[in-house]
């Protein structure tokens, strides 16, 4: 109590301290209240949004003191919570008339007696700010002035998180945002995915120059954006109305106001892309570890049998999965041949990682004749500390601002539920659609609606790209997208050489390329820290290299055939980053996008793999994008191939990093098909999953068997599609255990398959049976109660769900195919994300994020389903090449069933949800709620458990132009 008293007063103390700071400054300039421009809107009133926690991420230092201190907010930071945390609870008897209550309206313009203020930084440019969530409505009479202002209102909201990710996307977080191990995992991820030289920024920059007149725009839109941040940080600065976290950071002074905050450029542009695109817009990379689990199936049953084993598994092609596409249509890709040619397996226990950290003063980095590439950062961050009176909550920066296994955990992402008019209650499409980008406070996404001279959409962009809407709604459609992540990324082994000719060994910092021995080109980023609080992480710094190649970027070494090989990744995208900025632009403009077919033709543009949902007053329509390389046919699209002409991507250039990719009618799409729905799993028949996961069982199931009642129902003359009928879908969905849903019957099965006589375990089995009668979902007694109905078999069931796959799989498969399958696919992905089982390395250990809401997008559910159907008889199409539970005896699987749910049952609640620094150990509840990660200084409180897009739209258009 007593440290806690001292603390507040030194809180009060510097509190006091900047409120006079901030009071002898000037004070931004403003205008009198004005309602929007308004603008032809079709929607009817019938669009709806949300983008927890709330819009405003700009918290002052006086306001960060004062949330810590007292838990108040600034206005706009949280007031979008607790609407979307209320659906939870209120979504059964949710009604058309009652979506206001958990949406907000994303009508275009703000009717005059709703803004809360506005503002014209520029003679050419509004900013209206509505009361209800402080959205900024940007309209200008120029397109200079209206991206101008779309910067403006940016830096306005997510100043500090567009900092944040520029410095993430150079490998310079830590000498940024200090150096806290968090920090050092998340900037090394990132330099591993998209290292980069200022020159190649700005070379990419150029490129987009190049692609005629939408391109020149583009830059043109994207620098005036650049002009009205800067324009803001200036202001900010002199008023003092920046961001906290730059005092606390020490990149200010807080009593001095000594110190700058950097400007922007447009090579930040292309570093923020590159982060974004690695986190949602890519896929593939993994044939090496596809290989390791081939060849550990082979080693244990055989070339022949242990291929079936592998490729059943792998279940690239599940003709019982779940696919978007659903209208017959067929789109072949990442398909593998009968007998690939070229590839190159990796030795037994040969594979190590690329080393990427450097000691600074070490020899390693100059053993290529590459240039080192300097720091772009130009504070000192060796002599930066906040003051003495702000260094106990400084320390909140500690453990890091964002966490580290950011981009290295796989990312279950966004679902998307679209119904045909034909089906619904007015005769007009209805879409329920959204990303899930995590949650964090602020977000990474921010809501905005740009009018001016060629752009007329609402909706959400991330944090220093808003430039452009990127999902959302333009005068009379809508459009999300979910992350597809198809296979662009192939792994390709390059002969190691020295170019003395001395013997090559793994170590080595050359490769044959064309017959001559080529250095590795090397890009370097060097970062230091300084600790911001006294017992923080001590001052350090160290060299991050990644080493390139013609053939991509080098990730680990190996041998092959006992030949030294450096893996090397070659990601599609790599050297393109920017190139999807014409997609977004014609999304925005309302003269490119009037149909299905135009909003497919802007899709084509962009690159990122993405499958894009649009919906207009008559129409629905489906696209996914992406830079699909063209692989010769003779190659294993999931396996790693030499690095050989004959064998790598088709008319591959390394100069200008470009080959021939497939044509836009190669890709998934369709027109009006009866409904869509995604979350993130299988496109279509014949388009091959990237990794392992896209079985019978996924996610997606549960969503397509609601979507697909609703509209059974209206076919048959029953109630029709109703915007309110199909969000009750997809939050029924959110609220449900997938395991639970379609996994518990046949458990069930299988242990109700003869008497259980032991009374322990009868009361287990009954208490799993009711809570499958209840629907498996996760949902409190009552609002606010913070304790699950059916908790005690749920909580059975969590601890359950591990220990019956480890057992079912793991004497069958032997340790060595079982851990090379752990490495591939994790066993679970709960929504407290703990219970993962067992982990075969740090790739494994990363995959659990607690609190993320984001849930059983990868797991094991596909493989105990197909393996208790056969054990039960039932013959399932896309079968396990081998029988597991039991050795395939219905008997002797059920003892193991039942011998694993007892030893689950006797795990204490501490032991299944241990504590953390949200949680005490055993509150299942807490567990399991969403934190919004604070990315500054400001705090939410946690809220329920829902599988669900972070950003959200229910739409119906009731006209067209």
């Amino acid at each position: 109590m007593r440290r806690r008293m001292m603390w507040l007063r030194a809180v009060a103390g510097a509190a006091a301290l900047v409120t006079a700071t901030s009071l002898a400054l000037p004070a931004a300039a403003s205008s009198p209240p004005r309602a929007a421009t308004a603008v032809q809107d079709y929607c009817g009133g019938q669009c709806n949004d949300i983008l927890p926690p709330g819009e405003n991420g700009n918290a002052t230092l006086a306001d960060i003191l004062a949330n810590r201190a007292f838990g108040t907010h600034p206005a706009h930071t949280d007031d979008q919570l607790g609407p979307y945390s209320s659906l939870v609870d209120g979504y059964t008897g949710l009604s058309d008339s009652t979506l206001s209550s958990y949406f907000n309206s994303s009508s275009f313009g703000v009717p005059t007696d709703q803004v809360e203020s506005s503002i014209s930084p520029r003679s050419d440019v509004t900013i209206v700010r509505d009361k209800a969530t402080g959205t900024p409505h940007i309209t200008g009479t120029t397109r200079y002035g209206t991206e101008y202002g779309a910067g403006y209102a940016a830096a306005q909201d997510r100043l500090w998180v567009m900092d944040l990710f520029r410095h993430v996307g150079r490998g310079e977080l830590s000498s940024f945002a200090g150096g806290a191990a968090a920090n050092r995992q998340l900037e090394q991820s990132f330099w591993q995915a998209a290292p980069y030289t200022e020159a190649e920024l700005q070379q990419q920059i150029d490129s987009v120059a190049n692609q005629g007149p939408r391109g020149q725009q583009a830059l043109s839109d994207a620098q005036a954006y650049i002009d009205g941040i800067n324009a803001y940080v200036t202001q900010a600065y002199n008023a003092r109305t920046f961001p906290g976290e730059y005092d606390l950071t020490g990149q200010i002074n807080a009593i001095t106001n000594a110190g700058s905050i950097q400007p922007f450029k447009l090579t930040d542009l292309v570093a923020l892309s590159s982060v974004i695109g690695a986190l949602f817009g890519s896929g593939g990379g993994n044939q090496v570890q596809s290989a390791l689990v081939k060849e550990a199936a082979d080693a244990k049953y055989g070339t022949t049998l242990g291929d079936q084993v592998w490729n059943s598994f792998r279940e690239r092609e599940a003709t019982s999965a779940v696919t978007t596409v659903h209208d017959g249509q067929s789109f072949a890709y990442g398909q593998d041949p009968a007998s690939p040619q070229g590839l190159a397996m990796p030795d037994a226990g040969s594979v190590t990682p690329q080393q990427l950290i450097f000691d600074p003063t070490g020899s390693a980095a100059t053993s290529t004749a590459s240039p080192k590439v300097a720091s772009r950062s130009t504070d000192a961050a060796a002599a930066r500390k906040a003051p003495a009176k702000l260094r106990p909550l400084a320390g909140m920066f500690d453990k890091g601002v964002l966490p580290g296994n950011l981009l290295t955990a796989k990312h279950g992402m966004s679902n998307a539920l679209v119904v045909s008019g034909k089906y619904t209650d007015d005769g007009h499409p209805v879409a329920v659609f959204g990303p899930q980008t995590g949650y964090f406070a602020p977000q990474l996404l921010m809501l905005e609606e740009i009018q001016g001279p060629g752009i007329s959409a609402r909706g959400a962009s991330f944090a220093g790209l808003s430039f452009y809407v990127e999902l959302g709604r333009g005068p009379d459609y809508s459009w999300s997208a979910t992350s597809a992540g198809q296979d662009i990324t192939d792994v390709y082994a390059v002969r190691l050489c020295n170019t003395d000719g001395s013997p090559a060994t793994k170590d080595s910092m050359a490769y044959q390329l064309n017959g001559v021995c080529t250095p590795m080109t090397a890009l370097e980023r060097d970062d230091s820290w300084s600790p911001t609080t006294a017992d923080s992480t001590p001052a350090g710094s160290y060299r991050l290299i990644m080493y390139r190649t013609a053939y991509g970027l080098v990730t680990a070494r190996a041998t092959v055939g006992g030949v030294p090989v450096a893996y090397t990744s070659l990601r599609s995208t790599y050297m393109h980053e920017a190139d999807s900025i014409i997609g977004f632009q014609m999304l925005n403009d309302p003269g490119a996008v009037n149909s299905p077919q135009t909003f497919q033709q802007a899709a084509q543009h962009i690159d990122l793999t993405f499958n894009w949902f649009y919906v207009d007053s008559a129409h629905t329509a489906y696209y996914n994008s992406g830079r699909n390389p063209v692989r010769p046919a003779t190659v294993a699209a999931d396996l790693p191939a030499w690095a050989d002409p004959k064998y790598t991507w088709q008319n591959w250039d390394p100069s200008s990093w470009t080959a021939d990719y497939a044509p836009p009618a190669q890709h998934p799409q369709s027109v009006d098909q009866d409904y869509y729905v995604s979350w993130n799993n299988k496109q279509a028949p014949g388009f091959a999953a990237a990794g392992f996961g896209d079985g019978p069982v996924h996610r997606a199931n549960m969503l397509d068997a609601r979507v697909k009642g609703l509209v059974a129902t209206a076919a048959a003359n029953g109630p029709k599609v109703s915007r309110a009928s199909l969000a009750q879908a997809m939050e029924s969905a959110a609220l449900t255990d997938l395991r639970g849903e379609d996994v518990l019957p046949l458990l069930l099965s299988v242990v109700n398959s003869a008497p259980v006589t032991d009374p322990t375990q009868a009361a287990l089995v009954k208490q799993l049976q009711t809570w499958l009668s209840d629907g498996a979902q996760r949902r409190e007694t009552s609002a606010g109660s913070h304790t699950y109905a059916d908790a005690s078999a749920i909580q059975t069931f969590d601890a359950w769900w591990p220990l019956l796959v480890q057992a079912e799989f793991q004497p069958g498969m032997g340790s060595d195919l079982f851990n090379a399958m752990i490495g591939a696919l994790q066993l679970n992905e709960s929504p407290s994300g703990g219970q993962t089982g067992p982990s075969t390395g740090p790739a494994d250990a990363n995959e659990s994020i607690p609190h993320k809401g984001s849930s059983f997008q990868f797991g094991w559910w596909s493989y105990v389903n197909l393996d208790l159907r056969a054990v039960l008889g039932q013959h399932p199409a896309d079968a396990l090449a081998q029988p597991y539970c039991g050795g395939g005896d219905l008997s002797s699987c059920r003892q193991i069933l039942l011998t694993s749910l007892q030893q689950a049952a006797s795990e204490s609640a501490a032991t299944v949800y241990p504590s953390d620094s949200t949680c005490s150990a055993g509150d299942q509840w807490c567990a399991d709620s969403i934190v919004q990660r604070a990315l500054g200084g400001v705090t939410d409180t946690n809220t329920n458990w829902q599988n669900r897009p972070t950003y959200q739209q229910v739409v119906q258009y009731t006209s067209h132009r």
